[in-house]
């Protein structure tokens, strides 16, 4: 495959040691041949506010919708909040959605998720589907990445070592190539 498929990733985790952010270099890891990810940090963004807004679109918002713009997909892990999705990613997702230009518009996107809990964020990434009606983003049904009881797949580098949980984001980023190049026509 000679055509470079753009990857951008986050995760609405701001905890320096996230199970979602190790989970995010895994998969940075295990892209299929032709497809790079650049990893963003959500924590600058401020909170999302109108006031804020009519002063201006803060730099770090204007070069987060850049690199969203300039993907050609996009991945998203995140941490299961009060079976919701956390407020930096519903804030990033906000600030995104505004103005004229819509970049998340029409965009492929892979959800993965990682939990110490039993049902490994599957909350979390049924809301987030629910947020990216309005988005027009373009989520993946299938497969599905959960990564449960994620405090025994990591170890005490953050480095994914559980080969389930590694195959399941193998597949989901490979869905997530093959669907952007169908839709891009590649």
């Amino acid at each position: 495959m000679g055509t470079n498929i753009k990857i951008l990733g986050f995760t609405g985790s701001l905890r320096h040691n996230s199970y979602n952010k190790a989970a995010l270099r895994a998969a940075s890891e295990l892209l299929p041949e032709g497809a790079s990810l650049d990893i963003v940090d959500l924590s600058l963004i401020p909170f999302f506010n109108e006031d804020l807004e009519a002063e201006g679109i803060p730099q770090v918002v204007a070069d987060f919708k850049e690199k969203i713009a300039s993907a050609d997909a996009i991945l998203i892990a995140t941490p299961e909040y009060n079976y919701s999705i956390p407020p930096v990613l519903k804030n990033a997702l906000d600030w995104a959605s505004r103005g004229t230009e819509k970049p998340l518009n029409g965009k492929p996107l892979a959800i993965m998720s990682a939990s110490i809990g039993m049902f490994g964020g599957a909350r979390a990434q049924y809301h987030l589907r629910q947020v990216c009606v309005v988005l027009n983003l373009l989520p993946l049904n299938k497969p599905e990445v959960f990564i449960m009881n994620a405090s025994t797949k990591f170890d005490q580098d953050g480095k994914l070592t559980d080969d389930y949980s590694r195959n399941a984001i193998t597949q989901l980023l490979q869905a997530l190539v093959d669907e952007t190049q169908r839709l891009k026509k590649i």
